[in-house]
Formats: C-alpha cells, sequence, structure tokens
C-alpha cells in the first residue's frame, strides 16, 4: 500500500465490495480483456492516421512495461507523466500500470513551479516529457525538475532524449509481472489547486475502473463507439469520464486530437466518424461559431460532452441545432463524484442543470456556512462521499484536516442547489479559486507569486465575469511605490516564475489599499463586485472591457 494516502475506512469499503461496485480487477485489465476478446479491432487512431488494434495497443504496454523493468522503474514507484494526445501516452500509462508504478498526470501547459511541486510532493523516481512541443523545450523543463528534486533518476523523453532517455528505447521482452492489489493507488491525479498548489488525488484500482465502468454505462458507451479525445488526455474528464479508457473498456475506437481547435477536430470527425467527444465550455461555444465557416461533414457526432465549468443554458440550447447532436452535461471533479445528464432526460434538464450523480452508492449534502443543511432547494455548498471519491488528498494531512468532515465527507467548494429529480444546478464557487474556461486556478498560489515581485506590497486575485470562459482573473495590486509595474512586466516576471500561462492575470487593477471584512481579511467578494461593475460601466461605453491591458487606479 501507497505510503501517504487515506484509504476508505473499512466498513466502507466492504460495503462498495459486497454490493459490485468494487470488483477486484486492477485498471489495466480494461486494455488486457478487449485484446483477449477483440484482438483486431481498431483501438487507437492518432492524427496522422496511426491505427493500433487492441492486440498492438497491449503488446506494446507489456514491452514498455518491461523496460521501464529493466531501468529499475517497478512497484510503488511514482513516475510524473507530461505528455500530448499521443499513443506514447497511452502506452506509458498502461505500461506504468502493468510495471506496478503510479502515473502522476500533468498537464502540457504545467511548468517549472508547478512540475517541481508535484514530483517533490509525489517523491517521484521519473519524468516522461515531449522533446518539444508548442515552441517549448520540455527537456530544460526536465533538467530543471531533476535538479530541485534529487528523488528524479529517470528522464523519458517522447522524441530526441539529447542526455536523458528516449521513451522509444524504453523496450524489453515481456516478463511475467505480479497484479497490482485492486486496493492500491493506480494512478495520482492533480487538483485544480483550490489552496497554494495543486494537491495529489489518490485513485485506486478499485474505484477508477468503477468511475470508468459506470460513466461508459450511463453515456451508452459500446463497441460502436468513435470518441475523440481534444482535451489533454491526462485531464480526467478526458480520460475517465467515460473518456479514453471507457472507450476501450466498452470495445470501441479513440481518436486522438493534437488540439480542440475546430480545425483539427473537425476534420478528425469528418475523417473517423468520430461519434462522441468532451470539451469544456470556452471550445463548445468557439465549436458553435465555427460551424459557420467549417464545412467538415459533423454528421457522425452523436453526443457532445459539456464540462469542467457550467455550460450557460443559452448556448447549451444551441447545441443541438447548430451541431446536429445531442448535448450532455458533466458536473464532477478528479477528487471523484460525477454528475451526468442522461441521455433520456427532457429538454429542460439537459440545457438547465449539470446532471445527477453517477452513482446509487454517492452521498451528497448541501449546507450553509455553519455546516448545516439547508432546505431542498436552496443554495449551499456540495458535500459529498461514495464508492469513488477520495478520503484525502495525497501527503497533505493539514489540508485533509480543513478539506473532509469527521465523517468522511468532501467539501467540493461548489455552491448548488438540488432539484426534485435530483440534477443539480451549479451556482458559484466558495472557495478561493477561479475557474477559467476549466482550468482551475488558486488565487492563493497566483497572490504568493505575485508578492514575490519586488514592487509589489500586497495582491489580491479574483475571478471576473467573461461571456467565453466562464471567469477570467483579476490581479488587484497595492505597490510599493509608483509606477506600479504593467501586466506586461508581471507577465514576464511570472512566466519567468515557472507560472502555466493560464495562470497569468488576465487584468491588473492597482489600489492604494483592500477593503477589509469586519475581522480585517481582505474583503474578495468587495473586490469581485468593484471588477464586475467596472465591466458593465465599460461595457455600456464601449471599451474593451476584462482583456485590458491595465486599469485606472480602480478607486
Amino acid at each position: 500500500m501507497l505510503d501517504g494516502w487515506v484509504p476508505w475506512p473499512e466498513a466502507a469499503a466492504e460495503r462498495y465490495r459486497a454490493e459490485g461496485y468494487w470488483a477486484g480487477r486492477p485498471l489495466d485489465r480494461l486494455l488486457r480483456d478487449r485484446a483477449g476478446s477483440d484482438p483486431g479491432r481498431i483501438a487507437l487512431v492518432d492524427a496522422d492516421g496511426g491505427r493500433w488494434t487492441y492486440a498492438e495497443l497491449d503488446e506494446r504496454a507489456d514491452r514498455t512495461a518491461a523496460g521501464l523493468r529493466r531501468l529499475g522503474i517497478g512497484a510503488g514507484d511514482r513516475v510524473v507523466v507530461q505528455l500530448p494526445n499521443t499513443d506514447v501516452f497511452v502506452v506509458l500509462f498502461f505500461a506504468l500500470l502493468r510495471a506496478g508504478a503510479v502515473p502522476v498526470l500533468t498537464l502540457p501547459a504545467h511548468r517549472e513551479s508547478e512540475l517541481v511541486h508535484v514530483a517533490e510532493t509525489a517523491g517521484a523516481t521519473a519524468l516522461a516529457v515531449p522533446d518539444l512541443l508548442d515552441g517549448h523545450d520540455h527537456r530544460a523543463l526536465a533538467r530543471a525538475v531533476r535538479k530541485a528534486v534529487p528523488s528524479v533518476e529517470h528522464v523519458l523523453v517522447a522524441g530526441d532524449p539529447a542526455e536523458f532517455t528516449a521513451l522509444a528505447d524504453v523496450d524489453a521482452d515481456p516478463v511475467p509481472l505480479p497484479a497490482p492489489d485492486p486496493g492500491d493507488v493506480a494512478v495520482l491525479l492533480l487538483s485544480g489547486g483550490t489552496t497554494g498548489k495543486p494537491k495529489l488525488i489518490p485513485r485506486t484500482h478499485d474505484d477508477y475502473t468503477y468511475n470508468v465502468r459506470a460513466s461508459a454505462e450511463v453515456c451508452g458507451f459500446d463497441e460502436s463507439t468513435v470518441y475523440l479525445v481534444v482535451l489533454p488526455t491526462a485531464h480526467n474528464f478526458a480520460l475517465a469520464c467515460p473518456g479514453l479508457l471507457g472507450t476501450l473498456m466498452a470495445g470501441g475506437t479513440v481518436v486522438l486530437s493534437p488540439t480542440p481547435s475546430p480545425e483539427d477536430a473537425f476534420a478528425l470527425i469528418e475523417r473517423e466518424k468520430v461519434t462522441v467527444t468532451a470539451v469544456v465550455p470556452p471550445i463548445a461555444l468557439l465549436w458553435l461559431d465555427a460551424v459557420e465557416w467549417e464545412d467538415a461533414d459533423l454528421s457522425s457526432l452523436a453526443l457532445l460532452q459539456v464540462g469542467g465549468s457550467k455550460l450557460g443554458a443559452e448556448p447549451a440550447a444551441r447545441v443541438e441545432p447548430a451541431l446536429g447532436c445531442a448535448l450532455q452535461q458533466v458536473f464532477g471533479m478528479a477528487e471523484g463524484l460525477l454528475n451526468y445528464t442522461r441521455l433520456d432526460d427532457p429538454g429542460e434538464l439537459v440545457t438547465g442543470t449539470q446532471g445527477r450523480p453517477l452513482s446509487p452508492a454517492d452521498e451528497i449534502r448541501v449546507v450553509d456556512e455553519d455546516g448545516h443543511d439547508v432546505l431542498p432547494g436552496e443554495t449551499g455548498e456540495l458535500l459529498t462521499r461514495g464508492p469513488y471519491t477520495l478520503r484525502g488528498y495525497y501527503r497533505a494531512p493539514e489540508h485533509n484536516a480543513r478539506t473532509f468532515t469527521d465523517d468522511g465527507y468532501y467539501r467540493t467548494g461548489d455552491l448548488v442547489r438540488v432539484l426534485p429529480s435530483g440534477h443539480l444546478v451549479v451556482e458559484g464557487r466558495a472557495k478561493d479559486q477561479i475557474n477559467r474556461g476549466g482550468d482551475k486556478i488558486s488565487a492563493e498560489e497566483l497572490e504568493n507569486h505575485l508578492l514575490a515581485h519586488p514592487a509589489v506590497h500586497d495582491a489580491a486575485v479574483v475571478g471576473m465575469p467573461d461571456e467565453t470562459m466562464g471567469e477570467r482573473t483579476c490581479a488587484y495590486l497595492v505597490p510599493r511605490a509608483q509606477p506600479a509595474p504593467t501586466q506586461r512586466e508581471l507577465a514576464a516576471f511570472l512566466t519567468d516564475r515557472g507560472v502555466a500561462a493560464y495562470k497569468l492575470p488576465d487584468r491588473v487593477e492597482v489600489v492604494d489599499a483592500f477593503p477589509r471584512t469586519s475581522v480585517g481579511k481582505i474583503d474578495k467578494k468587495a473586490l469581485g463586485r468593484r471588477i464586475a461593475e467596472r465591466l458593465r460601466a465599460e461595457a455600456g461605453h464601449g471599451t474593451s472591457g476584462p482583456l485590458r491591458a491595465e486599469a485606472g487606479s480602480g478607486n
């Protein structure tokens, strides 16, 4: 058992096994089983048209697992994986499971700040990266991680490895390997980082396999499913809701897109006769507009899943007439709980809610600020526990003490109300976090980086409303002296500190002092109202609004 994670209480674990939620099978078996029953069926297609059958994918995973073992990477080792949407990610993911190692999944957009923290927290022994991606040399990033985290012995590179090990060379004749305990941690996902830097989310073979299986059943996945991955493969939504893993479990075909752009995605939908894909709201909005100028044949597309952040009712209603497919809203979290609108739900529930819980064993509460259950239909913070929702972040005891109730409920930080049908309507966030089009940004983490700037005396980061992204980031600054640093200067400073591009402030407001609550804390609600009012005023005067490079005094 991996040290540093919080297992389910034995009574709950016994219940989940007895009631069939946990089937006692390692996660990698979903590929192995299909390779045995449908060896010649196409499992995976990449953007260039490369194709792999289930048998071929299974064999490549076996050979890579043997190669990992030969390198000394094995049972319990944590391996940070930062790879784009290619077959290499899929093969390495299954190979790590078979070698007994634990993949720690990060996004291609993460940079030194995030990767060092993740590798250090995980106690990683290896890091897997591409050579170059979107003009960024990830080998240089790997060097920085290795220098900062001595436990990282191996760097595996997809492409030109420089002084490191080429992933293509991690290959050996398959050898018998012991199956992992289904109750052990299979994979570590990343939280959105609600306080400070991202937390590691342990998902066991039992709970994640159930997550995948139940999602595939609710979403109607089967052998005819052709699923297009447009979000990063390491994203829980694209990986397991039902995603790539659910498609393989059902015997369908996974198609990998390098980007979610209409040019890439629409061409692949037409070429591969894609039936389902998953996007976040900003991509959905882009696609709804792009059908006006893109002439690809999208007639095969039967289902568009939208999640990551709330999709408004108006664009939700546009999906079927514009794209010719059904909409499924998905509200969930890498920590566990998933909510889906059902395929047979009436239209008003599909467009106006974010779905209902996946599992009969999901337990939810909606509580007020004092932790008391609200009246039915009222808004409060969502608390949850169940057979695929974690009981604690990895190696984060202090955070866990704040984030979980004594009886094991996870405080999601989401404000919701529950309809009589059981469907949830998401009303906002209780936690200090900005949801920028599905990318979760910790206000505290960004504030800490801003406070490191020599010209910044104090900083407060809030979300501001945005039609396309849902929210963007506004950084309020109290400078040490005038002139205050410009947005461009701050962006360069943060980039040099290894902060991911999506976390850079979309707007900077300079103020003399922050409003305070009665107990002396920065009144972020007041700051949020202030920027929302300013945006409304600017919209009325035709000014540029949330992406304007500099704001005035902010008073």
